[in-house]
């Protein structure tokens, strides 16, 4: 069944309100109108959009699954339900919806971009691809679909396709910031003297915040690499503070939650509800801090031919967020509900993440997680999954902060657009390591980029065995493996290490006070 092209005139309203952006107002109409009249599949379509629009995608994930399962038919909830799920990273989920919609109508342009970008996220590059092409043919020289062609080819392994790609779209206003940042991250692209004379001109010019400060980690890699160290820094600078301007982050926050998890996660409850979890040894999680050298590590082990490698997967993430506070019983919330969990829960818990990881997964008997922000967690996973192992991939702290600041990063990494909260950051990850090191010793292996740059063979014989892996040589011939990479490493890692890179930042040193000042700092609390 169809839902009724009308709306109440109460539900009317708050779309109205909605589209206003006076999303308090239209909640209040839509719960008002539920309360009155009862459960409502576009009420509920609703309150998901707001959701959606405030970030809570949870909330909304939830809503429209219902909405779905009162109204199969209500085929625009689907693709809002197959939107939510592409940007909570269940590519599988959304892939499902995707494909379910295209056997309504397989000539659908929103529905086939939408399958397109599922696709893409899940790592089919070669199908994403064959569809935003198709697209394109139909629409020549649409922007944004050039744009996506590009980050597909680049995220498949096709880096000089993709350069060309994504220099036709800096030719297009509507694309240039974003196409220029994107020929930054490829790490090995030079610009031309016209395009940074193109690239000053339009960051001066620039209509939005965020083209500006693309604009400019743009120029901060351009002028890098001519050795302008002292210009470079300042448009790095400048890239930082626009972007943290739109940022609410807080570090007292963070590490009051860092504190916490050390609090919960004591030696004796881990050892209370210890073996309880998924006994399956399949994962292995390499976490840390952005730049600190895990797409290095995660590129050997997938090299290995009894290793799958992944993505950055989110399921850890959300499987913790599903505890995130609703009430006032702080024992329900994360991390404390974790003295309640039974043991019956830890074991679903880790199936059901070995579950959802599935669909990533290409037959191997071991898989890597590479998500850095699983450090947080290191106590949870450990509870769901006692066999899994997880390795430190850990950067001297200057290199490391220094590699973040000059980064401007897809999503999430909040923390990295300022050298004091850089260096705080640091600082309460170190400290937490060192916490899990305490309460579960032997449970995590560092492994120091620096090591590994000095003495591969080394370092890979070391991961390999904590992995309880057989020696094979193409891990120390990585960046032969053909294989989709989507970090921001990926043209690094697909050739021979080197020691390029260690000490690129003491080019940055006069500059760089405030991070060394935070740094040392937190170290002598």
């Amino acid at each position: 069944m169809n839902p009724p092209p009308s709306l109440p005139p109460q539900l009317l309203r708050a779309s109205i309100l909605l589209h206003e952006g006076r999303l308090d107002a239209a909640e209040r109409l839509v719960r008002e109108y539920s309360q009155q009249h009862g459960a409502h599949v576009q009420g509920m379509r609703l309150l998901a959009q707001i959701f959606i629009r405030r970030g809570v995608l949870d909330d909304a994930e939830l809503l429209l699954e219902e909405v779905i399962a009162r109204a199969p038919d209500y085929h625009d909830a689907r693709a809002e339900l197959a939107g939510v799920l592409g940007e909570r990273r269940r590519y599988p989920r959304a892939l499902a919806h995707a494909r379910h919609l295209l056997q309504v109508d397989p000539r659908s342009r929103g529905w086939r971009l939408l399958y397109a970008k599922v696709c893409d996220g899940l790592g089919e590059y070669d199908e994403a691809l064959r569809v935003y092409r198709e697209l394109l043919d139909e629409t020549p020289g649409e922007p944004s679909l050039e744009l996506a062609v590009a980050h597909a080819l680049r995220n498949g392994g096709s880096a000089g396709e993709a350069t060309a790609a994504f220099r036709g779209a800096t030719l297009r206003k509507e694309t240039e910031a974003a196409a220029f940042r994107a020929l930054a991250d490829i790490k090995t692209y030079r610009f031309t003297d016209e395009e940074i004379a193109r690239m000053r001109h339009a960051e001066a010019a620039a209509g939005t915040r965020a083209q500006r400060y693309q604009l400019c980690f743009a120029l901060g890699k351009a002028l890098e690499d001519r050795r302008e160290f002292e210009q470079s820094f300042r448009y790095y600078e400048r890239g930082n503070a626009l972007r943290r301007s739109e940022l609410s982050y807080d570090p007292d926050f963070v590490e009051r939650l860092f504190r916490l998890q050390a609090g919960v996660c004591t030696r004796e409850l881990l050892a209370q509800q210890a073996r309880h979890g998924c006994p399956r040894p399949d994962p292995i999680f390499i976490v840390g801090l952005p730049r600190s050298g895990s797409t290095l590590i995660e590129q050997i082990l997938g090299s290995h031919s009894q290793v799958d490698a992944t993505f950055e997967l989110s399921e850890i993430t959300r499987l913790v967020q599903q505890f995130r506070p609703r009430g006032q019983d702080e024992s329900l919330q994360y991390p404390q509900i974790l003295a309640r969990l039974t043991p019956g829960d830890l074991r679903t818990l880790g199936e059901i993440y070995l579950e959802e990881t599935r669909a990533y997964r290409r037959g191997a008997p071991f898989f890597i997680d590479k998500n850095p922000a699983n450090f947080r967690d290191i106590g949870f996973i450990h509870l769901i999954l006692p066999n899994a192992r997880i390795i430190d991939a850990r950067r001297e702290a200057m290199a490391c902060g220094f590699g973040n600041f000059k980064q401007l990063f897809v999503g999430g990494q909040e923390f990295a657009y300022d050298l004091v909260e850089i260096g705080r950051y640091y600082r309460a990850y170190v400290e937490l390591m060192e916490h899990w090191d305490r309460v579960l010793p032997g449970k995590v292996l560092r492994v120091q980029h620096e090591d590994v740059v000095d003495d591969l063979e080394g370092s890979v014989r070391r991961i390999l065995d904590f992995c309880g892996l057989p020696f094979e040589r193409a891990c120390l011939e990585f960046y032969k493996t053909r294989r989709s990479i989507r970090t921001l490493s990926s043209e690094q890692v697909r050739q021979p290490i080197t020691r390029e890179g260690l000490t690129q930042w003491r080019n940055y040193e006069p500059w760089l006070g405030p991070l060394k000042a935070a740094l040392a700092s937190a170290a002598s609390d």
